[in-house]
């Protein structure tokens, strides 16, 4: 099996799974032990296609339609994309018989619509980690978008299409307003718009005007929920839980601070942000992010409000390290980008695992629900710690890394940044769970919650709980990966 026919193969597969799912709409367990047995591919192809290449230092490549002048739609995968497509396939699967758990057991309407959204919007995710230029990415950046806000909108009532309004507004307009603006100035400026080791812009964009395309980049990603561009992710929490698990941790968010990264890596270069500092009033902007948002999510009782702003918060690390652009700095992003995945899911589950057992979604009504549904919360506990940064959570690495390119940068100031803020998640994240353990459960809770959320929504945290573990146990490939990245550009 060739790495160039496991690109074509990962970009195809959830359009296969979209379909399937559709036409076996009427047969509903047939339906989903096929779509869950077939997105499980997606790691064969990741995983024994394409990986072992990139490890061994190439970028396979597949070049499928020439659109204009110096640019087609073609994919090459790097060690970043690599990393993001691998976080993909491998919580692809799972996420289904999470969504397919919940969906069932919260009787929703139009399971089979639902599905089939679901799974083009991993294509497009798999399309973002593998663009080969800046015109890809961008395609399938908005193939994203409208892929899932049927998803946002799925309960279709006033406050879902309320959501839906904020979530395409806002994911629009800065895409196309300001991520478009810049990918055509840098095409203009430089005659090309390939991801290249060491950047395209040196010799061509500098002074003020390479500061001004680092904003219309930063801002124009706005799937990296960059303040103040983040109100969309708050308001699509009114979708069903794995829609936010979807949004949070396999492909929108991700898809923007990957996006970020590799167009500071291949676009700007190190090294030109180095010299120039063109990035570096942007630091201040994400740190702003990560203290503001940390702030607010203390405030909030709904548990998925309140999880959603610690996402932004989280998300803000990742440009943190963005707009630092030291080689340290980058490879903790990078490795955010996969230990926060993991870490949010997994709360992300537990929240809608609590949703089904108990239709409590207040976390002050979640007073003793520990003790009775010990595994569920315990994986609660798992992932907070690694959201937080702190053993045996794989976040412990990855704001490592965080830390130490700031001290690369000159800027400890930073690393305070990044210490308050897990200070603020201890607080907001902790309180959940010494609700849950350490206070007893009052008499009506005893009595009508009867033990741990259903299997299938309660397997698939405790796989991903498992996995912050082993990220933070064999975590060192994946950095490894990410340093090799960053020496060849």
């Amino acid at each position: 099996m060739s790495a160039e026919f496991s690109i074509l193969a990962s970009l195809l597969l959830p359009l296969v799974v979209s379909l399937v799912v559709a036409l076996l709409g009427r047969v509903p367990d047939v339906r989903d032990t096929a779509m869950i047995v077939m997105s499980s591919l997606l790691g064969v192809f990741v995983f024994w296609g394409i990986a072992p290449a990139v490890v061994a230092g190439q970028r396979p490549s597949l070049v499928l339609l020439p659109m204009l002048p110096n640019v087609s739609l073609a994919f090459s995968v790097e060690p970043l994309g690599l990393v993001f497509s691998g976080v993909a396939a491998f919580l692809w699967p799972v996420t289904l018989v999470y969504a397919v758990g919940y969906l069932r057991g919260h009787h929703e309407e139009n399971q089979t619509r639902f599905l089939v959204f679901f799974s083009a919007a991993i294509s497009a995710a798999v399309g973002i980690a593998f663009a080969a230029n800046l015109i890809t990415l961008f395609l399938f950046y908005e193939v994203l978008t409208l892929s899932t806000y049927p998803l946002v909108t799925h309960h279709q009532d006033d406050k879902a299409r309320r959501a839906g309004r904020v979530y395409l507004g806002i994911l629009l307009f800065t895409s196309i307003g300001l991520l478009l603006t810049a990918i055509l100035w840098t095409w203009s400026a430089t005659g090309t718009t390939e991801f290249t080791p060491g950047g395209i812009l040196r010799g061509h964009v500098d002074g003020w005007a390479l500061t001004v395309l680092a904003g219309l980049y930063f801002f124009g990603v706005g799937k990296a929920a960059l303040m103040p561009f983040h109100r969309w992710l708050p308001n699509a929490m009114v979708a069903p839980t794995p829609v936010s698990a979807l949004l949070h941790a396999v492909a929108v968010v991700k898809a923007g601070v990957f996006s970020v990264l590799k167009i500071v890596v291949y676009v700007f270069g190190l090294d030109l942000l180095a010299e120039t500092g063109a990035t570096g009033w942007l630091t201040y902007v994400a740190a702003f992010t990560v203290l503001t948002a940390s702030l607010v999510a203390m405030t909030k009782t709904n548990l998925k409000e309140r999880l959603a702003y610690s996402t932004i918060g989280q998300l803000g690390y990742i440009v943190l390290g963005a707009a630092i652009a030291t080689p340290a700095a980058i490879v903790g992003g990078g490795l955010h980008i996969v230990m926060h995945a993991f870490g949010k899911i997994t709360l992300f589950f537990v929240a809608g695992a609590i949703a089904v057992a108990t239709h409590r979604k207040d976390i002050r009504d979640m007073v003793g629900l520990g003790r009775l549904m010990p595994w569920t919360f315990g994986a609660f506990a798992v992932g907070a710690l690694s959201v937080i940064g702190v053993p045996p959570g794989g976040g412990a690495w990855s704001k490592w890394w965080l830390a130490l390119g700031a001290l690369q940068a000159d800027r400890p100031v930073l690393v305070a940044v990044l210490m308050t803020s897990s200070v603020l998640n201890v607080l907001y994240l902790m309180d959940i769970v010494g609700r849950a353990f350490f206070l007893p459960p009052d008499e009506e809770t005893v009595a009508h919650v009867h033990g741990e959320a259903p299997p299938m929504t309660l397997a698939p945290p405790l796989v991903t709980a498992a996995m912050c573990v082993v990220l933070f146990v064999a975590g060192g490939p994946v950095a490894n990966l990410l340093a090799a990245m960053v020496r060849a550009g």
